[in-house]
């Protein structure tokens, strides 16, 4: 009789703020709404100064896409529920530690290089062993950045 009753225990699903998806979604959300009630205080240039979207306008846009997201991540989650891990896997750590290796290598060397390295590093450590596919993603991922930024450019 005990084990059944703890047994019915174990089945019961906690409250949905318990939970970790909507831990982290709350954080996620919360954290995107104060700095999206910042991005209001922003000057306005005005339009002669003005060449395409205001500067406001990028950030609220950024963080608007970034909560719909997160709901839309949420509802994902409470449809397929996350596997719970006690460990997480060696190639998150080594994604994080390029990030830094991206900033030092910008910041000391060159932008399109780091991009170039971190492509390839991030590529190799989630799977990616052919070296002809790394050194692709290696050179096309830049020319990518490169001429975005130049066709961008080209309407100002």
């Amino acid at each position: 009789m005990k084990n059944v009753q703890k047994q019915k225990r174990a089945n019961k699903s906690l409250p949905f703020f318990f939970r970790d998806e909507f831990k982290v979604s709350f954080v996620i959300i919360f954290i995107s709404l104060a700095l999206l009630i910042t991005t209001f205080t922003f000057d306005i240039v005005p339009p002669i100064l003005n060449r395409g979207i205001q500067p406001a306008t990028f950030p609220k846009a950024l963080l608007v896409l970034i909560i719909v997201m997160t709901l839309l991540i949420y509802y994902l989650a409470t449809k397929n529920p996350w596997k719970v891990q006690n460990k997480l896997p060696k190639s998150f750590f080594l994604t994080l530690l390029s990030f830094f290796i991206f900033v030092v290598i910008s910041k000391t060397l060159d932008f399109f290089l780091a991009i170039s390295a971190l492509s390839i590093f991030v590529s190799y450590y989630w799977g990616e062993k052919r070296i002809f596919y790394l050194l692709l993603v290696g050179i096309i991922f830049p020319v990518i950045v490169v001429s975005s930024s130049l066709f961008v450019v080209s309407f100002d």
